[in-house]
């Protein structure tokens, strides 16, 4: 990391400490979202809270200066997602970075079925992660070597859900929320869900909405933290001339 310089006055207050609940906008990784925010307040020391895929918007906690110390207590919180995901499919990826394939019918299946198949997903449980993630192993990221067609051995992990809702059903399209300890790959629910109905699914759209008793209503957009930025700039008496 590069060394801290001299910062305006007017962003002191980014340097001593902030924490920013923001909107990650679609496409966007979130270390992306961390590069904007160093680059528009001069600040180094910027980290969040616990990863969202580039597919995946809402809510992501981003820390500055001291308050970085406190990344840790924000990433043990609970999290709340809601998304979309579509039943008959699945792909290398558990979303949509890859192109559907073995496709099965649906037409078996009852909503009675499917809505009975989240049960038991439903406590601590224990999860594969996807091999398209961020986790390490022997120092390599796992997408890293799934985009070279390699499979890693890796041991499941254990998490809680304690909610797993179908708000919406039309098929294959199906609306869902979840309420999950840290560590939940909700791609990875996804697929299990389609494999225990025994014809695949994978997760077409995510949003985060809630981390802790921080929600979604409360989050700023990238556009709004630039734009405060840029007014406290133009008002920093020590820039002038």
């Amino acid at each position: 990391m590069k060394k801290q310089g001299p910062i305006p006055d007017v962003l002191v207050p980014f340097l001593e400490g902030k924490v920013l609940i923001m909107d990650k906008p679609l496409r966007w990784t979130s270390f992306k979202m961390i590069r904007r925010v160093r680059g528009i307040t001069f600040v180094q020391k910027v980290g969040h809270a616990g990863t969202l895929d580039p597919l995946a918007t809402g809510l992501l906690i981003i820390c500055t200066g001291k308050c970085t110390k406190q990344i840790n207590d924000y990433m043990g919180m609970a999290k709340e997602y809601i998304g979309t995901l579509v039943l008959g499919a699945t792909t290398a990826t558990y979303d949509l970075e890859s192109e559907p394939k073995n496709l099965k019918s649906i037409e078996h299946l009852s909503i009675e079925q499917i809505q009975a198949a989240t049960k038991q997903f439903i406590g601590e449980i224990l999860q594969m992660p996807p091999q398209h993630s961020a986790i390490k192993k022997d120092g390599v990221r796992l997408y890293e070597t799934a985009r070279q067609g390699i499979e890693v051995k890796i041991d499941p992990r254990k998490i809680t859900i304690d909610n797993f809702e179908l708000t919406k059903i039309d098929l294959p399209n199906i609306e869902f929320k979840v309420n999950c300890s840290t560590g939940t790959y909700i791609r990875s629910l996804v697929n299990d869900f389609g494999e225990a109905l025994g014809v695949g699914a994978y997760m077409s759209a995510l949003r985060r909405t809630k981390i802790g008793d921080f929600t979604i209503e409360n989050a700023i957009q990238w556009e709004d933290l630039r734009d405060e930025v840029e007014v406290l700039l133009a008002v920093d008496p020590t820039l002038e001339g």
